[in-house]
């Protein structure tokens, strides 16, 4: 993690943080920004990614303040695309959840890879994969769980829009990231791995 990295994370916690349109959307939809941050800073001497990986990562937590800050429903430009691209609703959402299988498929395949966990590489990406799949799981959960919690208060972090099939379409973009990314940066990651600068 540089200088620079965490001069535009807290820039843009910062500026996510005035005027949100609703705090406790806010911080549910920040707190994995956060999350990441602490593990990243706690874990940088002993594992440290690659500038690919890092570069991603807070590109991945840009994308959580933005949505926090206005709830991934109300994202201004989204709403300007939508009239331009006729969509019935604002996918702010869909960018944020292929990010959540995009970002975290560079990661784990990093840990994977440096660890020496599977040596197959298709073995590898069906593994990555189902990892992404897991954790987009995983968070459809939560929203779950916080909607049960909070009753019409989540109807902003859940973002749904009316759409029955919101789940399942979040968790598709999730696999389409994870896939994706894989698939296209493989190779440059590769590369940075087998880079001693880049080795922690």
């Amino acid at each position: 993690m540089t200088r620079a990295w965490l001069l535009v994370f807290f820039a843009a916690l910062s500026w996510s943080a005035v005027n949100p349109k609703d705090t406790l959307t806010w911080f549910l939809e920040v707190f994995p920004a956060l999350l990441a941050a602490a593990l990243l800073w706690g874990t940088r001497r002993r594992f440290r990614f690659t500038p690919l990986a890092y570069s991603l990562i807070l590109v991945h937590c840009v994308i959580l303040m933005v949505g926090g800050h206005y709830t991934y429903a109300e994202v201004p430009l989204f709403d300007q695309l939508k009239d331009v691209f006729g969509w019935q609703r604002n996918n702010y959402d869909k960018l944020g959840h292929f990010a959540q299988g995009f970002v975290p498929a560079i990661a784990a395949r990093e840990i994977l890879i440096r660890n020496a966990v599977v040596a197959s590489g298709n073995w590898r990406f069906f593994i990555v994969s189902s990892i992404c799949l897991a954790i987009s799981a995983l968070y459809e959960l939560i929203e779950w769980a916080v909607a049960l919690a909070s009753g019409e208060a989540a109807s902003a972090f859940l973002g749904t829009q009316g759409d029955i099939w919101d789940t399942q379409s979040d968790m598709a973009f999730a696999l389409a990231g994870a896939v994706i990314a894989q698939i296209a940066l493989g190779r440059m990651h590769d590369r940075q791995i087998d880079n001693p600068i880049n080795r922690g």
